[in-house]
């Protein structure tokens, strides 16, 4: 009988394996925020087609929501009925613009809960109204 000369693979499976393991659980922790492009330079001003209107979303000083498109004007609205009103505009007209109007005096927590609420609603892309600086 000959010496066979192998390698033994079994330990490197399963290294693999518990490599596999872990980035499946740590890859979905990765995805989870809202996705925010900062400008580089001075923000040009956003074109807004004159034959769509944008859906806009206030949130004032006291952290109300409004959603203004169509036949709802200022409408207040609270995180569950945005979600659900977002998301049928937005299955009506795939390409709909979604802009977030907030107050300045409100705190950065209530328009990132805007913000998770339109990505939760299937809005992929988002724009941040602001006022030209004088």
């Amino acid at each position: 009988m000959r010496p066979m000369a192998t390698i033994n693979v079994v330990p490197y499976i399963d290294v693999m394996l518990v490599l596999l393991i872990i980035f499946m659980i740590t890859t979905p922790l990765l995805e989870q925020g809202v996705e925010v492009e900062l400008p580089q330079t001075q923000a040009d001003p956003i074109e807004v087609s004159q034959d769509k209107s944008p859906v806009i979303v206030s949130v004032d000083a006291a952290g109300d929501y409004f959603l203004s498109y169509g036949e709802y004007r200022n409408e207040p609205v609270d995180g569950e009925r945005l979600r659900t009103l977002v998301a049928a505009i937005s299955l009506h007209q795939s390409d709909v613009q979604v802009l977030v109007n907030g107050d300045h005096r409100v705190p950065y927590g209530r328009v990132v809960t805007a913000m998770s609420e339109l990505q939760a609603a299937g809005v992929p892309n988002v724009g941040l109204l602001t006022e030209a600086i004088e």
